[in-house]
Parts: C-alpha cells; structure tokens; sequence
C-alpha cells in the first residue's frame, strides 16, 4: 500500500536547543532506517516551511500508523495521510 503523508513539525518556544537538536539527530536516524529497509521510498522538503511530503510503501494502515508514531518528533508533528493508487495514465 502507497501513502502520502505530509508532516508539519513545530516545536513549543520552551524546548531547548539541545534538545531540538538531540530530535532532529534521531529523527534523521530513524529516516535512514526506513528509508534502507524499503518503507520510506521518498522524502521532499517543502520549500520555506518546517515540513515533507513523504511517500510510505507499507503493508497496512496500522503498520503506517505504527511507523509515523515511532518518529522521535512525533509529539510536535502535524500529519496529514493520503492514501495513493496507481493511476490509469500512468507511464510508471
């Protein structure tokens, strides 16, 4: 199963910088793994923004839910989820 899923991340004004850095440091960790084991197949900034659109290759909804969960800035997230299917014109 394909998903969209666009993350917003905004962190509160009291949390440290050492702290958003320590997030952002296993965030990028946690990217990396998914993105060798097959499931994150592709990550965009949005341009001016602290966010991506991401496109998950899963096996279901809550393997997708169990995913975007585990992400270490999950707490100062905003996501939006799209499920996707191949459309008809499609070349690929």
């Amino acid at each position: 199963m394909l998903f969209l899923a666009r993350m917003d991340v905004q962190f509160p004004p009291h949390l440290d910088a050492g702290e958003v850095a320590r997030l952002q440091s296993l965030e990028k960790e946690y990217s990396r793994t998914l993105q060798q084991d097959g499931r994150l197949t592709a990550i965009w900034r949005v341009v001016g923004e602290y966010a991506n659109y991401s496109i998950f290759e899963v096996a279901s909804n809550d393997e997708l839910h169990q995913i975007l969960s585990s992400f270490p800035m999950y707490p100062y997230m905003r996501i939006k989820v799209t499920p996707l299917a191949k459309h008809p014109n499609s070349l690929l």
